[in-house]
C-alpha cells in the first residue's frame, strides 16, 4: 500500500474521530477532555481493535487493515456511505457490494441500535444478512457476524444447513420457512430489475432445497414486519418474544428488536440473559 495513501488514511481517521461526541455513540462523557471528539482508545473499543493497532493506523503505519476492520471503523466513526467507500479506497481494499456482511449500516439505524442497550437488537439486510448486533442480540441469537458469501444470509443457511434451524423449536420450522420465502419474494420484487444479488440467491435455493422450491411455487408474498417467535436458548430454554422491524427508506436494511411476549415469563428470561451474556449463546448459526 502506498505511503501517501496510508498517511491520508491516518489523517482521515483523526478528522472523523474529532467530530464525534461520546454521547453520539453511547459512551459516557467521562472526565474533562482536552480535545473534542472521541479518544483513540474509544474508537478502538467500538471497532473491536487493540489500542496499539488503531494508534498505528492513525500514524499512517502498521499493516494494511482488513475489509472487516474497515467496516468496523466505518461504523464506529459513523461514516456516511461516501466516507466509508473513501476509507476502503485509502486502504487499497475493494468497496464491498451492497448486501454483504460488510455493507454500510444506515447511520440512523446504527444510532438507534446504540440507544437500545437493554433490548436484543440487530441490523440486517432485506436478504437477512446480519450487519451488526448489540451484545444482547449476540447472547440471544448467537454471533452471526462471521459468515461470508451466500452463507452470510440466514435465509440461505435456513434452507441449506440443518443446524441453522436449532434456533427455533421444530414445531415452528414450517411456519418460519413459509414466512422466510414470502419475505424474500417481497424483498426481491422491491429491488431494481438489474439487481442480481436476490435473483442469484433465489436460483441457488431453488436448486439446493426442494422445500424452498415448493414454497416458492405458492407465490406467497409478505414482508416480515412483526412476528411472535419462540427462540431456543441453550441455558434459558424457549424464550417467546415479539420481533419488531424498522425499515430503511429503500427497504434494504431493517432494525430488528426483540421484546418479551405478553403472558409469558420472557421478561424475566431476558433479564437473566443480560446476566448470562454470551457465555451460553446459541450455536445454531455457526
Amino acid at each position: 500500500m502506498g505511503s501517501a495513501k496510508y498517511t491520508e488514511l491516518g489523517t482521515f481517521l483523526r478528522s472523523r474521530r474529532s467530530r464525534i461526541r461520546p454521547a453520539d455513540v453511547g459512551l459516557p462523557a467521562g472526565p474533562r477532555r482536552r480535545v473534542p471528539g472521541l479518544r483513540r482508545e474509544e474508537v478502538a473499543q467500538l471497532a473491536g481493535a487493540s489500542v496499539d493497532y488503531y494508534n498505528e493506523l492513525e500514524r499512517g503505519a502498521g499493516s494494511q487493515p482488513s475489509e472487516q476492520m474497515i467496516a468496523a471503523l466505518a461504523r464506529a466513526l459513523r461514516l456516511t456511505a461516501d466516507e466509508r467507500d473513501y476509507l476502503y479506497r485509502l486502504a487499497d481494499r475493494p468497496v464491498p457490494a451492497p448486501g454483504t456482511a460488510a455493507s454500510h449500516v444506515h447511520p440512523g439505524m446504527l444510532d438507534l441500535l446504540q440507544r437500545m442497550p437493554s433490548t436484543p437488537a440487530q441490523v440486517i439486510t432485506d436478504l437477512h444478512v446480519t450487519l451488526v448486533q448489540n451484545p444482547l442480540a449476540v447472547a440471544l441469537l448467537g454471533d452471526q457476524s462471521g459468515f461470508r458469501g451466500p452463507r452470510a444470509s440466514f435465509v440461505h443457511r435456513w434452507f441449506t444447513e440443518p443446524d441453522a434451524r436449532r434456533l427455533y423449536p421444530e414445531a415452528d420450522h414450517a411456519t418460519q420457512s413459509r414466512a422466510f420465502v414470502a419475505d424474500l419474494r417481497a424483498a426481491a420484487a422491491r429491488r431494481d430489475a438489474k439487481d442480481t444479488e436476490a435473483t442469484t440467491m433465489i436460483r441457488t435455493l431453488l436448486h439446493a432445497s426442494p422445500e424452498f422450491a415448493a414454497l416458492w411455487a405458492d407465490h406467497d408474498v409478505a414482508f416480515r414486519r412483526d412476528d411472535r417467535k419462540r427462540i431456543r436458548h441453550p441455558a434459558l430454554g424457549v424464550v417467546e418474544v415479539n420481533c419488531l422491524n424498522l425499515f430503511s427508506e429503500d427497504g434494504r436494511q431493517r432494525l430488528l428488536w426483540f421484546t418479551p411476549a405478553l403472558g409469558t415469563d420472557s421478561a424475566d428470561l431476558l433479564d437473566l440473559l443480560a446476566v448470562l451474556g454470551t457465555q451460553d449463546v446459541v450455536e445454531s448459526t455457526s
